[in-house]
């Protein structure tokens, strides 16, 4: 016969936080040794151990105290591992079941220590900011030598894989976020190569100047299928494109015909750097952005370009072979390059024959 207590079903959400905690500090003496942050460690992990039992107690009632009302009964402890600055520490877990036999709970303290999400997170920061996989256990805090030595989850497969992970989560959420709140004035998008492949990247600006990334996506052209795509894209996630709106582009057709079709008041401007680039201004403009370049950093603002353009000592003291030398082995397909390669009669570096 079935026990009425056996049909309440127990609370595993939330953890039960003991009011007060008894810490041994005769077992923390190799951490005090090794620092606050260590002590701090070895401290949180008897904390964490207490919090646990509570979850027990809390399930199955006070030890070797019959309790007709509990919902499960201890089935003690296995081994398990919880997330501790970036690795995963090992820990020995308790362990109950259900009264009716129906299988292991879980203790949500340990669900909560456990949790590996953070490792992903950790992995990803320290990705961006330059710290390769071979380099990763060093960039970690330490956490007192009894830790580290049995700590897991640092190999560089295993950051490698948690990178991955959490890198294909963040481009989900980025494709799925609602833009509705976006107030754009100023929408880029254009191409990005990478090794034998094609991202077009859609960046928008709002008035405040703050840029939000809106979306990418991976084509073998930047043709107007693939661009109108992804517009439509934005649109269909909440992006207002009946607004006026200036939209800088590269200049290629696909771009502007992929804009105009799906923004109704767009304002298209050219950006002026792919203009540089391409040769589409003057030649000689393009020479004194080299000049400049050359002679103390490249200039930050297109007026400093435009300040410099009637400069007579900057282009006496540089020669166009010079400048025509520079551009040629910065950008050699580029209009620029080639009637600058024309005027100084320096071989096209596409044919075998001078130009």
């Amino acid at each position: 016969m079935r026990k009425n207590y056996q049909n309440q079903e127990i609370d595993t959400s939330q953890p039960a936080v003991p009011e007060q905690v008894s810490v041994a500090l005769g077992e923390l003496a190799g951490e005090m040794r090794e620092g606050l942050l260590a002590l701090a460690v070895g401290t949180g992990l008897q904390v964490m151990a207490a919090i646990m039992e509570a979850d027990v107690t809390a399930a199955c009632g006070p030890k070797g105290r019959h309790d007709p009302q509990r919902t499960a009964t201890r089935h003690g402890h296995g081994a398990g591992s919880v997330t501790l600055g970036g690795r995963r520490v090992p820990v020995q877990r308790p362990r109950i079941r259900a009264v009716d036999g129906s299988g292991e709970l879980p203790v949500p303290a340990y669900e909560l220590f456990s949790d590996a999400e953070i490792l992903g997170r950790m992995a990803l920061e320290r990705m961006l900011a330059g710290i390769s996989t071979r380099r990763y256990p060093i960039a970690l805090e330490p956490v007192g030598q009894r830790s580290e030595t049995a700590a897991t989850a640092t190999s560089r497969s295993a950051v490698s894989r948690r990178f991955v992970a959490q890198t294909e989560t963040a481009l989900e959420q980025l494709l799925a976020a609602d833009l509705s709140g976006l107030d754009l004035v100023a929408f880029m998008v254009d191409g990005v190569h990478f090794a034998e492949h094609t991202c077009v990247v859609a960046l928008g600006i709002a008035i405040d100047g703050t840029k939000h990334p809106l979306s990418l996506v991976e084509g073998s052209t930047e043709n107007a299928t693939l661009v109108t795509e992804l517009i439509v894209g934005l649109r269909e996630r909440g992006l207002d494109v009946t607004k006026p709106v200036l939209a800088v582009l590269d200049g290629s057709k696909a771009l502007r015909r992929a804009v105009l079709d799906v923004f109704d008041r767009p304002v298209i401007g050219r950006c002026q750097l792919h203009k540089i680039c391409g040769g589409d201004e003057p030649v000689g403009l393009a020479f004194q952005w080299l000049i400049t370049s050359a002679r103390g950093g490249t200039p930050r603002r297109w007026s400093d370009v435009v300040a410099i353009q009637h400069s007579e000592d900057v282009r006496a003291s540089v020669g166009l072979e010079e400048v025509a030398q520079a551009m040629v082995a910065s950008r050699p397909t580029s209009c620029g390059a080639r009637t600058a390669m024309r005027r100084c009669s320096l071989p096209d570096p596409r044919s075998s024959e001078p130009s």
